[in-house]
C-alpha cells in the first residue's frame, strides 16, 4: 500500500485498527493487549461519551455504519450556529483511549470595543456580543452624523460606527438694552456705559471671549444714533451676533440771530442746551436787553432779546462827571479844546479827523469840541451842543485850558491815556488806541462779525 496518497483520516484509521489488533500487541509497547472490552470494541457499543455541542451541530461517520455515533473509530464534524464560532477541533475522532481527539466548543460571537464618540457615547443592547444593537448619542449641544447605530455581525465585525458628535448649534448672546442719553450743559457728547454682555453655548457654557464692533463702553459719544454689534464664537466656530443703538440727544434752543450794529459770540455749539452766547455793540451803539443769554434745559434762552441801539448822550446832566459816566466801559473820548474856531491848530486837527471817522467808530472813540472861552464857549458831541457852564466844567474837571488849543485821550475807564498840545494825525491817534489792552479783543470780535473800514 502506498501510505504516501492516503489522507489522514485513512492513516489515523488504520493505526487505531492496528492498535486494536492483538497479533501487535505486546507489554510495554503502548498498544492495547486484547482485554474483556474486547468484544465490545467491535459490537458497534458506545465507545467515546456522547458528543455534544451547544449552539451548534455535529456530524459523524463510523467505521461500519454503526447505529450509535460514538464508536470506537467515529470521525464526526462539528459546524456552529450563526452567531457562533468554533474554539478546538472543528473535527475529532473517537480514539481507543475512550477519548476524543480533540477539545470543542461554540461561543458566542464577540466584536471588538466601539470606539466612544467624542462628546458623546453609545448604549449596547447584549455589551459587544453578537447581535447586540449600539445606538449612539450626543452630550447637549452636539448632534449626530454618521450611523445612527451598529450592530455586531457574525463576522466579528460592526454594522457601523463611523460616527462622530459636532457642534452645529450657535450659542446665543443677548446685547444691552442702552436708553437714549442727553449730553450734559455745554457739551455735544454723552458718556455711555454697559455691561459687556457674554455668550451662552449649550455645549460649551458661558463664553465670555466677545468682540465688539464699535465704540467701547465708557466713551463719549456724538450726537446722533450709532450702531454696534457684539459677535460671540464658540470652540467648533459657530457665530452669534448681536445688535444695539446707542443714541445721543442734544437739547438745543433756537438758534439766536446777531443784532443789528453788533456782533455774538458763543461758546460749544452755540445753540445747545448750557451755551452762552455775549453780546457787543458796534461804535456809537449801545446794548440793549442782556448782554448774554445761556440756552437753558427747557430750550428756552435766558434773558431778553439783545439789540443795539444808537447811544442816545443826555447833554442836560448837571456836572461833568455825569456825562462822562455815560461813556463808563462803553466808549473811549477824545477831547478837543481851542480857545476859538478860528485857532489854526483846531482846525487842521478836525480837518485830518472827518475822514477818519469809520476808523474812530470802530476803536469806540467819541470826539467832544470844547471851542471859545467862557461864557461864549460852545461845546458839543457831533450835532448835540454842550451847555456852557457844562462845558466848563469839564475843561476844569480835565485841567484844560481855555486860552490854547489841548487835546485828551480818555480810555473807556475814564483814565487820563493820553495828552497832546499840537495837532496829530488821526492814524497816530489809531496807533495809540490799538496798544490798549481791551483793543485786541475788540479786533478780534470785529474780524468775526465782518466790521471793517
Amino acid at each position: 500500500m502506498d501510505f504516501l496518497k492516503m489522507d489522514t483520516w485513512t492513516c489515523v484509521y488504520m493505526i487505531v485498527a492496528f492498535q486494536l489488533s492483538g497479533s501487535f500487541a505486546y507489554d510495554g509497547s503502548g498498544y492495547w493487549p486484547y482485554t474483556d472490552d474486547e468484544d465490545v470494541r467491535y459490537t458497534g457499543a458506545p465507545w467515546c461519551a456522547p458528543v455534544k455541542v451547544k449552539h451548534g451541530h455535529v456530524s459523524c461517520q463510523t467505521p461500519r455504519g454503526e447505529r450509535n455515533k460514538n464508536v470506537l473509530g467515529t470521525r464526526c464534524k462539528i459546524r456552529c450556529k450563526t452567531g457562533y464560532e468554533m474554539h478546538g477541533s472543528s473535527e475529532i475522532l473517537c480514539m481507543a483511549s475512550k477519548q476524543w481527539s480533540g477539545n470543542y466548543a461554540c461561543r458566542e460571537v464577540r466584536c471588538p470595543k466601539l470606539a466612544m464618540p467624542s462628546n458623546g457615547g453609545y448604549k449596547c443592547s447584549d455589551g459587544s456580543y453578537f447581535n447586540s444593537r449600539c445606538q449612539f448619542f450626543c452630550s447637549p449641544g452636539y448632534t449626530l452624523r454618521g450611523d445612527l447605530s451598529a450592530t455586531c455581525q457574525s463576522s466579528r465585525t460592526w454594522s457601523g460606527g463611523n460616527s462622530v458628535c459636532v457642534d452645529v448649534d450657535p450659542p446665543v448672546i443677548k446685547c444691552p438694552n442702552i436708553k437714549d442719553k442727553t449730553a450734559e450743559p455745554g457739551k455735544l457728547t454723552a458718556k455711555v456705559t454697559w455691561d459687556t454682555p457674554e455668550g451662552k453655548d449649550t455645549a460649551d457654557g458661558i463664553l465670555t471671549d466677545v468682540i465688539l464692533k464699535g465704540k467701547a463702553s465708557g466713551s463719549h459719544f456724538p450726537e446722533g444714533n450709532h450702531k454696534l454689534s457684539y459677535t460671540v464664537f464658540d470652540r467648533a466656530e459657530n457665530k452669534a451676533t448681536c445688535r444695539f443703538n446707542v443714541r445721543v440727544r442734544v437739547r438745543r434752543c433756537t438758534p439766536l440771530s446777531v443784532p443789528d450794529n453788533g456782533w455774538m459770540k458763543c461758546d460749544s455749539a452755540g445753540d445747545n442746551y448750557g451755551a452762552t452766547c455775549e453780546f457787543r455793540c458796534l461804535g456809537g451803539y449801545e446794548l440793549r436787553g442782556s448782554a448774554a443769554r445761556v440756552c437753558q434745559f427747557n430750550m428756552e434762552w435766558s434773558g431778553l432779546e439783545t439789540s443795539c441801539a444808537p447811544m442816545n448822550i443826555n447833554v442836560g446832566v448837571r456836572s461833568a462827571a455825569a456825562l462822562l459816566d455815560q461813556f463808563y466801559e462803553k466808549r473811549r473820548i477824545l477831547i478837543i479844546s481851542a480857545p476859538s474856531a478860528a485857532n489854526h491848530y483846531y482846525r487842521f486837527q478836525m480837518t485830518n479827523l472827518q475822514p477818519a471817522q469809520c476808523g474812530l467808530d470802530l476803536r469806540h472813540v467819541t470826539v467832544i469840541e470844547l471851542v471859545g472861552v467862557f461864557p461864549a464857549q460852545i461845546g458839543r458831541i457831533r450835532h448835540r451842543l454842550i451847555p456852557p457852564a457844562l462845558a466848563l466844567q469839564l475843561r476844569l474837571l480835565l485841567q484844560l485850558s481855555q486860552n490854547s488849543f489841548n487835546m485828551v485821550l480818555l480810555d473807556k475807564q475814564g483814565v487820563d491815556k493820553q495828552r497832546y498840545t499840537f495837532p496829530i494825525t488821526a492814524a497816530e491817534i489809531f496807533t495809540t488806541i490799538d496798544t490798549f489792552p481791551l483793543r485786541a479783543e475788540e479786533v478780534t470780535l470785529q474780524t468775526e462779525a465782518g466790521q471793517s473800514c
